[in-house]
């Protein structure tokens, strides 16, 4: 079978059983809970799953509660380091972050003391990717901050895309932790900026709202390592695009990144909101939503839903 008719008979597949599959999952919403401790985030409905699969061709695959807005939240991350590899280049953005995963909670700044140099484990961990915000370039916040939200527009290809401004204020006025991390990192010498401008970064790209066809789309150029084949443009740099791809894999999951890639065997990055990006490389690009998180901060059924295409599909990369 040709691999056009192969497609083909995958997307018929897909389409005539995905709402099943996705009703199957969506029990698992009754084994999470959704996000408290950003206020605004609590009112989430927890019974909440949406799907969108994309192909090269713009082609999609909907089912459940696809259209429900949500914030991008630690998906963002995946973004800005890509952002900041294109502004800063390799050297600089290592030099400030390191490679490996850390075993310990998103937020936790446990290892910045024990471990030489002081600097965040990776650019996936809260500490890491306020270091990376620092790294945008531009003069001013907003400035960091309009350059950031045009990229997300541009890969994307959705020039509505915004911040939430409700996320944002919730995420400011309850962020202890993560300013915490931030003046730790300004003592190391991580960060030379005003750890409030840096913050209001940070803050501002994790509230991006989106719905699944966004984080889809978004996936689908990740999947083509940063070429998009619906424009037939390259917006990204292939060896940036390996770079996140490698991270999403060992760290895209949080704790539950080595369980993911043995179950499902994508790359991918979760948010606390429930979001999950993910892709088929060379095909599809995938975006979930489930705000009933498990213990790890991953959505539940969400995490069950990919589980069940990847094994039906033979989707592991493993």
């Amino acid at each position: 079978m040709s691999i056009e008719n192969q497609h083909a008979e995958t997307w018929k597949h897909l389409n005539k059983h995905l709402p099943e599959w996705l009703e199957e999952s969506k029990k698992y919403t009754e084994d999470g809970n959704v996000a408290a401790y950003i206020p605004e985030l609590a009112s989430a409905p927890k019974d909440v799953l949406g799907i969108c699969i994309m192909d090269a061709a713009g082609n999609t695959a909907k089912s459940g509660d696809h259209e429900y807005r949500f914030t991008l939240q630690s998906i963002s991350k995946v973004f800005t380091l890509i952002l900041a590899l294109i502004d800063r280049g390799e050297e600089v953005v290592f030099s400030k972050v390191g490679m490996e995963p850390t075993g310990d909670d998103f937020n936790s700044m446990l290892k910045l003391e024990l471990v030489e140099p002081g600097i965040p484990f990776n650019p996936l961990i809260n500490a890491g990717a306020i270091a990376i915000s620092s790294l945008i370039a531009g003069s001013s916040p907003d400035e960091q901050t309009n350059r950031i939200l045009h990229f997300f527009r541009e890969v994307a290809d959705n020039g509505t895309l915004d911040i939430n401004q409700d996320v944002h204020k919730s995420e400011s006025d309850t962020a202890h932790r993560n300013r915490s991390l931030a003046y730790f990192l300004k003592d190391n010498g991580v960060l030379h900026h005003d750890v409030e401008d840096v913050l209001e970064v940070y803050f501002s790209h994790c509230s991006v709202e989106v719905g699944c066809a966004d984080l889809a789309r978004m996936a689908l150029v990740l999947a083509h390592n940063g070429f998009d084949p619906i424009r037939n443009q390259r917006l990204i740099p292939r060896r940036f695009v390996q770079i996140a791809k490698t991270f999403m894999f060992t760290c895209g999951m949080y704790n539950a990144s080595g369980e993911f890639a043995m179950n499902v065997g994508l790359p991918a990055k979760s948010g606390v909101s429930g979001g999950i990006l993910t892709m088929v490389p060379g095909r599809y690009g995938i975006g979930v939503v489930g705000p009933a998180l498990n213990n790890k901060g991953n959505s539940t059924a969400g995490v069950h839903l990919l589980g069940k295409l990847s094994q039906e599909f033979d989707w592991s990369l493993f």
